[in-house]
C-alpha cells in the first residue's frame, strides 16, 4: 500500500512538473501577446460588431493599460462564450446610450484615478455634461442626444491632441455636423442644419482648416464642449469678445450696445452673422449687397449721414496710403533711398486698421482721429517719393549736363589732334 502511495506521489509531481513546463512555453511563446477573447472574437464580427486589436491599439485607452472588461465587464481570458460573458463574471454587456455618460464618468470624474494617467487631465466633464443641452435633453428621455461616444468615438478613440482624433480642433466642426447638418435626424428639434455649411465659408474656417491655426474658433469654442449650449442672444458678445477684446471695448461705447440689448439683439451677430462670418471690409458700411447699415437705418437719417462720413474717411486714408506706396515704389524703382518712408508706411496701415476697429463706437470723431493721423504719415510717405523723384530728375539733368560736356571735350580733343597731325 505505502509503495502505491509512493508512486502515486512520484506520478502526481511528474504531472506537476510537466503542467508547469507547458504553461512555461505557452507564456514564452505568447510573450507581449496578451490573451484577449473579445478581440479574437470581436476581429470576426461584421459591421459594427467588427474590433480589430489594430484598431483597438489606436485606442488611447489601450494605450494607458485598459482592456475591454474595464467597461464591459467578463473575463477577457476565458474562451468559453457562457462563461467569459457571464454575470459572475461581472459581464454588462452592451452599454445602454443612457448609461454612457455616467460609465465613463465613474473615471474620468474620479481624481485620484485620473491622476494617476494625466493630472492635467480635468475630472468635471461629466458635471458639465449635465448642464448642456444634451445631457438635459437626455435626462429628460431624449436618447437621439450626442453622449461622449458620439464626439469621441469608442473603440478607437484618440487623443484630442492626435490629428486623426474626432475632437482635434480641425476635425470638430465635421464631428458636430454629423447630427447638426442631418436634417432628418434634427426634425424634431426645429433649429438650422445649415451651420457646418455657412461655417465652411466663413473667415475662422479658412483660418482653422487652411492655415492650420488652433487657435481660431470652431464650434466647442463659442458653444463650449461638455457643457454644450447656445449663449444667450444679449450675452453673444461676450463670447466674442474671448479673441476680440478690443473691438469689444469699442462697441461697449456705442449706441448700438444699448440699443441692441433693450431689443434683444444678438450683439455681433447682427452685423456679423453667427456660423458664416467672413472677413470685415469697407463695404459693409456702404448701401451696395455687402452693406449693414442700411438693413435697419432709414436713408438720410443721422446715422446714415454718419455711415456715410466715416465710409468716406476710411476710403481717403486707404487711397492715399496705395498712393504713397506707388509714389514710394516708382522711386525705389530707380534706385532711390526711400527706406525710412517705407517703414513708416506700416504705422498708416495700422492706423487704417485701428480705425476699421474703431468703428464698432460708432462714433465719427473718434474714427476720424485714427483716420487724420494716418492721414499725415501716408501724405509726409507720398511726398517723400515725389521729393525722391525730384532729385532723382536733378541727378539725371545734371549727369546729361557732364556728360555733354565730356561730349564736347572729346569733339574737341579729336580736333585738335587732328590739327596737329595735318
Amino acid at each position: 500500500m505505502a509503495i502505491l502511495h509512493n508512486k502515486y506521489r512520484r506520478f502526481t509531481a511528474a504531472r506537476a512538473a510537466a503542467l508547469a513546463g507547458l504553461l512555461a512555453l505557452a507564456a514564452c511563446l505568447g510573450y507581449g501577446q496578451a490573451v484577449n477573447s473579445c478581440l479574437d472574437c470581436h476581429s470576426a464580427q461584421p459591421g459594427r460588431l467588427e474590433v480589430t486589436p489594430e484598431k483597438f491599439s489606436q485606442d488611447i485607452h489601450a494605450q494607458k493599460g485598459l482592456t475591454c472588461v474595464s467597461c464591459h465587464g467578463g473575463d477577457d481570458s476565458n474562451y468559453d462564450p457562457d462563461q467569459a460573458m457571464s454575470r459572475k463574471a461581472g459581464w454588462k454587456g452592451k452599454i445602454d446610450r443612457k448609461q454612457i455618460p455616467q460609465l465613463c464618468g465613474s473615471c474620468h470624474s474620479n481624481p485620484a484615478y485620473m491622476r494617476t494617467y494625466n493630472p492635467s487631465l480635468r475630472t468635471d466633464q461629466l458635471d458639465q455634461y449635465h448642464t448642456s443641452m444634451h445631457g438635459k435633453r437626455l435626462a429628460a428621455g431624449d436618447t437621439k442626444v450626442a453622449v461622449c461616444t458620439d464626439c469621441h468615438s469608442v473603440h478607437d478613440l484618440r487623443a484630442p491632441s492626435d490629428l486623426r482624433s474626432t475632437v482635434n480642433p480641425v476635425n470638430v466642426a465635421q464631428t458636430c455636423s454629423r447630427c447638426h447638418s442631418d436634417a432628418a435626424y434634427m426634425k424634431q428639434y426645429g433649429i438650422p442644419t445649415d451651420q457646418f455649411a455657412q461655417y465652411s465659408t466663413s473667415v475662422h474656417h479658412d483660418a482653422m482648416v487652411v492655415r492650420g491655426d488652433l487657435s481660431a474658433p470652431t464650434c466647442t469654442t463659442c458653444h463650449g464642449n461638455h457643457g454644450a449650449a447656445p449663449p444667450g442672444v444679449d450675452k453673444v458678445q461676450n463670447v466674442c469678445a474671448n479673441c476680440h477684446a478690443f473691438q469689444a471695448q469699442m462697441y461697449g461705447k456705442s449706441s448700438h450696445f444699448k440699443a441692441f440689448q433693450d431689443k434683444g439683439l444678438p450683439g455681433c451677430v447682427v452685423c456679423h452673422s453667427n456660423h458664416g462670418i467672413h472677413m470685415p471690409s469697407d463695404a459693409m458700411l456702404g448701401t451696395g449687397p455687402s452693406g449693414v447699415c442700411m438693413k435697419c437705418h432709414t436713408p438720410g437719417d443721422h446715422c446714415d449721414r454718419a455711415r456715410a462720413d466715416i465710409l468716406s474717411n476710411l476710403t481717403q486714408l486707404d487711397g492715399a496710403i496705395k498712393q504713397a506706396d506707388q509714389s514710394l515704389r516708382l522711386a525705389e524703382s530707380s534706385g532711390m533711398e526711400v527706406s525710412e518712408a517705407r517703414l513708416s508706411q506700416d504705422q498708416a496701415v495700422d492706423s487704417l486698421t485701428k480705425a476699421r476697429v474703431t468703428i464698432h463706437t460708432f462714433q465719427p470723431a473718434l474714427v476720424n482721429e485714427d483716420i487724420q493721423a494716418g492721414m499725415k504719415i501716408a501724405s509726409a510717405n507720398q511726398k517723400a517719393g515725389q521729393d525722391a523723384m525730384v532729385e532723382r530728375n536733378h541727378r539725371r539733368i545734371g549727369l546729361g549736363i557732364c556728360l555733354i560736356a565730356i561730349g564736347l571735350m572729346l569733339v574737341g580733343l579729336w580736333l585738335y589732334i587732328k590739327k596737329l597731325e595735318s
